[in-house]
């Protein structure tokens, strides 16, 4: 497995204001839509850094706008299109901007019961796609990858269901997801089936204070860890090595302008 790195620093701008009261999160019900806001993630926008083995950015933007479909605020499901985009500035001549990640994305959430003090169950699903914007040919002559304008481009779906649950100690909410995602073959350029997991179980758990229950003088605290382990045919890898594991671990601590992030990534 990767070693664990420290990846960047990140001033992530908050998307909504904070609310005005600091009530104790366990004391209202959890809203589908923060529910869906938390798994799916925050918009962010690096600073500069040479630290880990990153190549040198001048900056990484992660867009993460999120459009909710319902037909109330009080009905059980919750449909989200989120066209999702990563870009990367690198410190080069003419200053690169490559490559791209598009990861357009559907989710349709669904609540099983409904969130008292901070507890709920959900159920969700998602169709997503993943690709670079490229053209070229995914490998070099020399039969290297071609990171530069390589074609890279896979669609899949996932399933699975999330938890959420109040922590009296931190004044906040936890949540625990598990889901299976699937890329199938058809849909996945054919040089990523070997090399690319096409089956992997999902994990993550979240510590997070609902918008409603933000004080914006003191700011507020959040981590999330994620992890994946990659099933299938890979790099011709044991089924039990620990290679096929992926793990990320993220602190964020807001104030009353913006976020100070921290990754952790192998």
């Amino acid at each position: 497995m990767k070693k664990l790195l420290l990846s960047t620093f990140v001033l992530v701008y908050a998307l909504a204001g904070a609310g005005q009261n600091g009530d104790n999160p366990t004391e209202k019900n959890l809203r589908l839509t923060t529910i869906a806001q938390v798994y799916q993630g925050s918009s962010y926008i690096t600073v500069p850094t040479l630290l880990g083995t990153i190549e040198p950015l001048w900056f990484e933007a992660r867009l993460v706008p999120a459009f909710y479909i319902r037909s109330n605020k009080k009905s059980r499901w919750l449909g989200v299109v989120n066209p999702q985009i990563i870009i990367r500035m690198y410190q080069e001549h003419s200053f690169p901007v490559r490559t791209p990640s598009y990861m357009p994305q559907l989710t349709l959430y669904y609540l099983l019961n409904r969130p008292e003090a901070g507890s709920s169950l959900t159920l969700f699903g998602r169709l997503a796609h993943h690709s670079n914007g490229q053209q070229g040919d995914f490998y070099l002559d020399n039969g290297d990858i071609n990171f530069t304008n390589g074609n890279f481009s896979t669609n899949y779906a996932e399933a699975g269901i999330l938890k959420t649950y109040p922590t009296q100690r931190f004044d906040a909410v936890n949540l625990f997801g598990v889901s299976l995602e699937a890329h199938p073959a058809g849909l996945t350029i054919s040089e990523l089936w070997d090399i690319y997991s096409r089956y992997r179980i999902n994990a993550m758990f979240a510590v997070f204070v609902p918008p409603d229950h933000r004080e914006d003088e003191r700011g507020y605290f959040s981590a999330q860890a994620e992890a994946s382990w990659m099933m299938g045919n890979l790099n011709g890898w044991n089924a039990l090595s620990l290679e096929r594991l992926t793990f990320s671990l993220t602190f964020q601590q807001s104030l009353k302008l913006f976020r100070i992030k921290i990754n952790f990534v192998s």
